[in-house]
């Protein structure tokens, strides 16, 4: 009666030697295609036309400054007036010099010293609101101010 004998036959167990390779590749390609934006825009701007530009060398240096009209829906204002962006909050232009300085203590002490202001401004920003942030900037000690724009008509 015992001819026929039950094995327990186990499953092999599942070889995981490659599963690091595999999760490194997806990783890096998600590293590949994803943007990372710094700061919420809570500002609407149209980049001004420019002819003669230049690409920054080193985006790590540099420290963004929103100037437009705040988008709808943010609670703020009527969207007729033109608004300051200071990373993901709006500011003043008291609050320039405080900015620039959590700025820079955040950089690397070669990076501060080089530090770039990048005025991202609507071209319809009255020419006295540029002012005013060029001579808070120049009061917090921050004298490399560039403008950005497109050599297009699209944006």
């Amino acid at each position: 009666m015992s001819r026929f004998r039950t094995s327990h036959h186990e499953v092999p167990g599942l070889n995981t030697a490659s599963l690091p390779d595999l999760i490194f590749t997806v990783l890096f390609f998600f590293m590949i295609v994803t943007h990372i934006r710094q700061a919420q825009l809570k500002v609407e701007y149209r980049t001004p036309q420019g002819t003669e530009l230049v690409r920054l060398a080193k985006k790590s240096a540099t420290t963004y400054i929103y100037i437009g009209r705040p988008v709808k829906g943010q609670g703020h204002s009527d969207g007729s007036s033109m608004r300051i962006q200071l990373n993901d909050k709006y500011g003043d232009i008291d609050d320039i010099a405080e900015y620039i300085a959590k700025e820079r203590s955040r950089m690397a002490p070669e990076d501060a010293a080089n530090m770039t202001v990048s005025i991202m401004a609507d071209r319809d920003t009255p020419m006295g609101v540029i002012e005013d942030v060029k001579r808070a900037l120049r009061s917090a000690h921050a004298l490399k101010v560039v403008y950005s724009a497109n050599t297009d008509e699209k944006h």
